[in-house]
């Protein structure tokens, strides 16, 4: 996917250096450092609209990287087999759908996501944004077995899969968020339930050094009613805010207030208006989209209820998953096979599908992260 626009040479000590002398010309009576400065200020669709060598510029790391997204798919052409977990990128550029290199672990990773005992039953692989970087929390292999026993990162500014800190209790399901570049696991299930594993919540600061990585456990659930099914903590002005469970069905709410390591119950219009997957832009901003109804609306914290910003639509109905980024809402609905990108900076808000990587595939996740890069 990165497309560099010099020429390497190997020195005599093994090093590798970059032979300038070989670049082309950007802006004709500029060096070329100076256009680089000139041109990270256009945005990367102007730029490779003009010509090849602007067009290779935005993918080299002279250039800001810009934002993809980020999808977790299962390849399910068999549906008596078990499923192939795969990891692609968007870029919106070029229009096209990139594979990631497969993280490579001894044992090799194996996730489940469908097996053919279970009729109506997903096993959720659960991931994260933190700190600009795609994290994977839980999952199940294929002996029905916590998948994981460190959570999964990837770093998009160096291309690298690495482990985090070694999970207490690794699970197949749990409650899973972050908030200012900390990550949140309560509840869940490992190998079998555990009550005590079902109320406690831990806590992991990814902005630490790498060596000072580790887990900490902080105030538990009262109970184990989060156990159910992989649930999703939305980090939103210092708190984190999780529903037990999805859809229209009788549901509990709770919230998690960071700063004074306590939990509470979730304010009633909120939870009411909690009726599909729930995403925040810069954790400031809440939205929903009513998997019904295909409706499209944001929190009002103050009034204690949501506002519509797009009554209903087709497009979003049956909705399964979201992201927020940039400015836009990715949707994941019709099954894992669509996606849709709503705009929320146009005048009227825009709406446009994203075609999948391959009809057989069917999105888990998605998420809003820089587009992946490797430097000099």
């Amino acid at each position: 996917m990165i497309c560099c626009m010099n020429q390497f040479t190997n020195t005599d000590d093994g090093q590798t250096t970059v032979d300038r002398d070989d670049e082309p010309v950007l802006v004709p009576g500029l060096p070329n450092h100076l256009a680089h400065v000139i041109l990270s200020n256009v945005r990367p669709s102007l730029l490779s609209a003009v010509c090849r060598p602007w067009r290779r510029l935005i993918y080299t790391p002279y250039f800001p990287p810009f934002l993809t997204l980020y999808a977790i798919v299962a390849s399910n052409n068999d549906r008596s087999s078990s499923d192939s977990i795969g990891f692609v990128t968007f870029d919106p550029v070029s229009s096209k759908w990139n594979t990631l290199a497969p993280p490579t672990i001894d044992p090799p990773l194996r996730f489940l996501h469908r097996h053919p005992s279970f009729i109506s039953r997903n096993l959720t692989v659960q991931s994260l944004n933190v700190s600009g970087r795609l994290v994977l929390i839980a999952a199940t292999d294929h002996n029905f077995l916590p998948a994981l026993s460190h959570p999964l990162v990837f770093d998009p500014m160096t291309g690298e899969w690495f482990l985090g800190p070694v999970l207490t209790n690794p699970r197949r399901w749990c409650a899973a968020g972050c908030i200012r570049n900390t990550v949140y696991v309560a509840s869940g299930v490992g190998a079998h339930y555990r009550g005590d594993v079902g109320r406690m919540m831990e806590k992991w600061d990814v902005e630490r050094r790498r060596d000072e990585w580790r887990w900490e456990e902080v105030a538990g659930l009262k109970d184990g009613r989060f156990s159910r099914e992989a649930v999703e903590a939305v980090g939103y002005k210092g708190k984190l805010c999780m529903v037990n469970v999805k859809g229209n069905a009788g549901k509990e709410g709770v919230v998690y207030d960071v700063e004074e390591n306590r939990w509470e119950k979730m304010a009633t219009g909120m939870l009411s208006g909690w009726k599909g997957p729930v995403g925040v832009a810069e954790e400031e901003v809440m939205y929903v989209v009513d998997e019904e109804t295909g409706a499209l609306r944001k929190y009002d914290d103050e009034k204690d209820c949501w506002e519509d910003m797009i009554e209903g639509s087709e497009l979003l109905n049956g909705a399964e998953q979201m992201a927020v980024g940039g400015g836009k809402i990715c949707v994941v609905s019709g099954s894992g096979r669509r996606i849709t990108v709503v705009d929320l900076v146009a005048e009227p808000v825009r709406m446009w599908v994203v075609d999948p990587p391959l009809p057989e595939n069917e999105v888990i996740s998605v998420h809003i992260l820089r587009r992946p890069c490797k430097k000099l």
